[in-house]
């Protein structure tokens, strides 16, 4: 029903509501309604015809109401007539047979916003009937279409309008029409559109007219290369048909400013996981390559941008190997464009990762060593793409081999140096997977990489911190790498990190034990324990129980250091240099003169200047003489590498229970006789009555004076209690095979546990016992094994067993 007033304009009865957008001006029906006034009526003009309202249930006359000269009728007619069409295709008909669409044509372009917006829904809704479009494809209307496209114009308008364009577009000629009259530009602009269903339409209609036109412009490569931004805009285009073809051109056509638009277009899309399996499935891995051999280094680079996203994708790195995309990549490494080199490595990056037949494929392709040439690039994001590719392929041996043939210990050494956390964290990385391998650490240690990989251990990154820390424990798995790493204050710096709730990691506490394991004399200082694991070797020393975080000198600083009165450091070495006097003596020749030469080779070299000072009651002219002789020495003496100690009476100790203990027959009967060696060799068993008399604190004090050093090799001394023994009787056992472990405890004490299996009872012989851990007597009742569980065992490990207070040998 239709309601027309003349002279007077009447509220609309039933129109869109907030999807239409827009609101009308005009004054309310009955507009004179309410209280009543007294007022003189003036009498209306002679020519004026007073308000008529019409209500029509035809619609054939509504149809003729669109020729109305009036605006208000013109409104009410348009919006009657959008109602009717929306009901359905019947509908539609009637209005086609009745001329509504030229009417509607017209008014699409009609001065006022009201009329322009019904006329257009109508004409939208009408278009998507095939008969209808027929009809419409005899009007010049298409230009009216297309400015309704403007930016200005109301939501619902870009939302019908949109719609007519893409039933239109499904006809060749009109598809013709639409581009050649410019509706492809203002369609891409309504990609953006807030509205979802003018997203669609305007997709849809682009991708109509792209699907069957011979050949592909720049300007619609850019315009479907925007409809990809959207992963529902690619669904409609790949169900439209129109993907396939986009890609083929992409590949072939010979426009390359579109080429690199679309590629990064296809980029961006791909970084949808429901994108890239449309892709794939499109075939776009093909593409990709056949773009890595164009002759244009900005459609290279934007091929490498896109194989990198599409790596995320398992299948599509598949793909990439079987269309021979890696070799392709490999050879954009030797491109002196530093944005090709960089976007190639970032490609192999993404494609070698959790993929070894991609990894192979990089090393069937002399990647390797073009890779570690990278690491000295000067850009950073080339030097972090390279070193994320390099730590991927060294997962697998062979190749980890030959990247380190190529170098690449050395060449990380700069990228640890670098200000960018990002290179930090990815060199770090690169030194964690290769140094798995002694070839590696050595390399690694001689190029002098490991100060700056403990430095990196000071990173406020996290990640950087925590690479850092993977690094530090795949390096420390040999002596030298972890007492370099120790020097270099490793261990303290990881201590730090393990105590600290925010810096902690998962590699920080196993790279203090690593470091540890593999340093004993660290291990036992810190932590007071040695396992039968622990193996006791030369260069050894005990400096006593160490807070953690106190930093542990080596022992060639502490042979610098002044005599103090502090417990003196005990060392294990049975190693001979050439340099020691006593390496060419037997053994009997080493113990009858041992006393001197020992004492000798640890005097220092302040003591030799001492010395050398008490000549002044010499002639003034033998001093002369004598002179360059003197700065001659003490300049071979300065230039003289430190050696460590030799510590002659422990080597003949070794001789001795290798040629007396170790072919005793059973694990007990050596544990027993080593204890009482070691006993024999500390001043024999003792009676804790009398434990007070025995002087060992003077005969250690003794031994610094004489050895002139705070360092006391332990086959010199001679009055050991506790922990002198237990430590003797650990680097022993280690030597011969005895399984120990070496415990400190508080007050001086310290003691061996054994592990032992008891002999089945007759009753069952076949039983299998597991083994008793006894904690073997070294002072008192020498060779009495111990079960740790038994009050003799506590009172043997606290001090509390002793009957003397004070008790000497617990200060």
């Amino acid at each position: 029903m239709c309601h027309v007033a003349r002279g007077v304009f009447l509220s609309p009865g039933n129109r869109p509501g907030p999807r239409v957008g827009s609101s009308r001006r005009g004054k309310a029906c009955g507009a004179g309604m309410g209280k009543k006034q007294k007022k003189e009526v003036e009498p209306s003009p002679k020519d004026a015809f007073n308000s008529l309202v019409i209500e029509s249930k035809n619609v054939q006359t509504v149809v003729l109401m669109l020729d109305s000269p009036e605006d208000e009728v013109l409104l009410k007619a348009c919006e009657a007539i959008y109602r009717f069409a929306e009901k359905g295709d019947e509908n539609k008909m009637n209005l086609l047979a009745l001329g509504a669409i030229p009417r509607l044509a017209k008014l699409m372009s009609h001065a006022d916003k009201q009329i322009h917006m019904y006329a257009t829904m109508a004409f939208g809704v009408m278009a998507t009937n095939s008969e209808v479009r027929k009809s419409m494809r005899q009007l010049n209307f298409l230009p009216s279409i297309i400015a309704c496209l403007a930016p200005d114009d109301d939501v619902v308008v870009h939302e019908l309008a949109t719609l007519c364009l893409a039933s239109m577009s499904i006809d060749f000629t009109s598809k013709v029409e639409i581009y050649e009259k410019g509706g492809m530009g203002p369609l891409v602009h309504l990609l953006s559109s807030p509205d979802p269903d003018v997203q669609k339409n305007s997709i849809e209609c682009i991708s109509n007219l792209v699907k069957e036109l011979s050949d592909l412009h720049a300007d619609t490569l850019h315009v479907l290369a925007n409809c990809l931004e959207e992963a529902q805009n690619v669904t409609i285009i790949r169900d439209s048909g129109a993907l396939e073809k986009f890609l083929l051109f992409v590949a072939t056509s010979s426009l390359p400013e579109a080429q690199k638009h679309a590629t990064n277009a296809i980029t961006r899309s791909a970084r949808n996981s429901e994108t890239r399996h449309i892709f794939h499935q499109e075939g776009l891995e093909k593409v990709l390559v056949m773009l890595l051999g164009i002759n244009n280094d900005a459609i290279k680079v934007a091929a490498c941008e896109a194989v990198s996203v599409m790596s995320e994708d398992e299948a599509s790195k598949e793909a990439f190997r079987t269309e021979e995309g890696i070799a392709h990549v490999v050879a954009l490494l030797t491109s002196d464009n530093v944005e090709m080199e960089e976007a190639a490595a970032l490609a192999l990056a993404n494609l070698t990762t959790a993929n070894s037949s991609n990894a192979s494929a990089v090393f069937e392709a002399e990647g390797v060593e073009l890779l570690v040439k990278l690491l000295t690039a000067p850009g950073d994001g080339i030097v972090v793409n390279a070193a994320a590719t390099i730590t991927n392929l060294a997962l697998q041996e062979p190749i980890r081999a030959s990247i380190q043939n190529c170098g690449a210990m050395t060449a990380i050494v700069e990228p640890l140096k670098s200000s960018n956390t990002l290179v930090q964290s990815k060199a770090a990385l690169v030194v964690a997977s290769l140094a798995c391998d002694a070839n590696g650490r050595t390399e690694l240690r001689n190029a002098g990489g490991l100060e700056p990989l403990v430095e990196l251990l000071h990173s406020n990154n996290d990640e950087v911190r925590r690479n850092a820390c993977w690094a530090v424990l795949v390096c420390g798995k040999d002596e030298p790498t972890t007492a370099e790493l120790c020097k270099l204050g490793a261990l303290e710096i990881l201590q730090e990190i393990s105590l600290s709730s925010s810096h902690r990691n998962s590699f920080s506490d196993a790279a203090v034990k690593r470091l540890l394991d593999h340093n004993a004399a660290l291990k036992y200082a810190l932590t007071g324990y040695l396992s039968s694991n622990d193996i006791i070797t030369d260069g050894f020393y005990d400096p006593g129980r160490i807070k953690p975080g106190m930093k542990i000198l080596p022992l060639e600083e502490l042979s610098n250091q002044e005599l103090n009165p502090h417990r003196p450091i005990l060392l294990i070495n049975a190693k001979r240099t050439e340099g020691h006097q006593m390496a060419g003596l037997a053994i009997e020749d080493k113990l009858s003169d041992a006393p001197s030469t020992s004492s000798n080779r640890l005097v220092s070299s302040k003591t030799y200047s001492r010395d050398k000072s008490s000549s002044k009651g010499k002639s003034r002219g033998k001093k002369e003489e004598e002179k360059p002789v003197q700065v001659k020495a003490e300049e071979e003496e300065k230039n003289k590498p430190w050696e460590c100690p030799y510590d002659v009476l422990f080597d003949a100790y070794l001789s001795e229970i290798t040629r007396n203990i170790l072919p005793l027959p059973s694990t007990r009967g050596q544990i027993v006789a080593l204890a009482m060696f070691v006993s024999e060799k500390m001043g024999g068993p003792l009676n804790k009555e009398k434990l007070h008399e025995f002087t060992w604190e003077l005969h250690i004090a003794d031994l610094k004076f004489e050895l002139k050093s705070n360092i006391i090799p332990i086959g010199k001394i001679q009055k050991g209690i506790y922990y002198h023994r237990a430590l003797l009787f650990k680097a022993l056992a280690d030597r011969i095979g005895i399984s120990c472990s070496l415990v400190r405890g508080d007050y001086n004490r310290a003691w061996n546990e054994v592990k032992l299996i008891d002999q089945p009872s007759h009753d069952n012989p076949g039983l299998f016992i597991p083994p008793t851990i006894y904690i073997l007597d070294l002072m008192y009742q020498v060779g009495n094994l111990m079960r740790t569980d038994s009050p003799d065992a506590a009172h043997y490990e606290s001090y509390t067993g002793c009957k003397l207070t004070p008790c000497k040998c617990c200060k």
